[in-house]
């Protein structure tokens, strides 16, 4: 039997799982990311703590496989990481410095990419040959399976799909500098966005404005049958259904696997989306199963193993 580590790197901390090549979860453990002196330390952490547990469990080095690693930007398929603003990295080879620094094969991975490969193999898109699988969160990030194998792109940025414009009337810009993307509207962020219009367009009462405005009290809000929260919702899953309507018609996939924290609403946000996405998706695109991503933190670590597990 072989093992292996998979590794999803966050801005915050390092998640660290130990798995055998089955894709068994067998431990997991964090430590915290280092993101000073432009990420200097977090690929020597990484490796010190890697190590340690290595020392601890007496494992046999040929047992190993080796490390994949997800990492919060654009990555080729031969590990160059083409910068990762919220760590302080540049340009740079994570396949070498990080192999350098263990001893063992390293394969990386985008973050998000990386969790679609681990949702594919071991979540609720298992079994599914071409999987779009979206992160929706702070922002909207996505990972595309095609084929049984991950779609990088020419530079590792495939599935950058927060980044689709879908409002060229947009006079607020998205973080990224552009105007009008789906991060806008489709995030958590973009949820609360879309409330604070609703609110500031009308003289209504509604509770939304005695709570703390959040993408969870505007879904909540909305379930209590309060008016404004309702509206703000349908506005949501009006631009999220049109979204995926046009990821659909590039991608074909056979199942739309929701990620982050807005999904968390469940079958309430499917079902919410799914009258907009049937309204705007191109007829031979329209079969498409959706679910809700189950295996949370952890698709990242099980998508990264799968990496270097082949």
């Amino acid at each position: 039997m072989k093992y292996g580590f998979g590794v999803d790197l966050g801005g915050t901390t390092v998640k660290i799982a130990y798995f055998d090549e089955n894709g068994t979860l067998i431990s997991k453990w964090e430590i915290p990311t280092d993101c000073t002196d432009c990420g200097k330390n977090i690929l020597p952490d990484i490796a010190r703590s890697l190590q340690n547990y290595v020392s601890e469990h007496n494992i046999p080095t040929d047992c190993l496989l080796g490390i994949g690693i997800g990492v919060p930007g654009p990555v080729s398929d031969d590990g160059v990481v083409n910068g990762c603003s919220n760590l302080g990295w540049g340009v740079f080879n994570i396949h070498k410095q990080l192999g350098a620094l263990t001893g063992l094969a390293v394969k990386a991975g985008n973050d998000a990419t990386v969790a679609a490969l681990g949702e594919c193999w071991k979540g609720s898109g298992a079994g599914s040959q071409d999987l779009l699988f979206v992160t929706l969160g702070t922002g909207v990030g996505g990972g595309l399976v095609v084929g049984g194998r991950l779609l990088l792109g020419a530079h590792g940025a495939a599935g950058e799909i927060g980044h689709v414009v879908l409002n060229r009337d947009e006079t607020e810009p998205c973080g990224c500098g552009k105007y009008g993307c789906a991060e806008q509207y489709c995030s958590a962020t973009g949820a609360v966005r879309l409330a604070k219009q609703v609110l500031q367009n009308s003289d209504e009462p509604s509770v939304l404005r005695e709570r703390e405005l959040t993408c969870y009290q505007i879904f909540k809000a909305a379930e209590e049958g309060d008016h404004l929260a309702l509206l703000a919702r349908e506005r949501y899953f009006a631009y999220l259904g049109e979204f995926l309507a046009s990821l659909c018609c590039v991608t074909n996939p056979s199942r739309v696997v929701l990620g982050g924290g807005v999904s968390k609403a469940g079958q309430v946000l499917i079902d919410g989306l799914l009258p907009y996405f049937k309204k705007h998706v191109f007829h031979a695109n329209s079969d498409v199963d959706f679910s809700i991503a189950t295996l949370g933190n952890d698709a990242g670590a099980y998508g990264a193993f799968k990496l270097i597990a082949g």
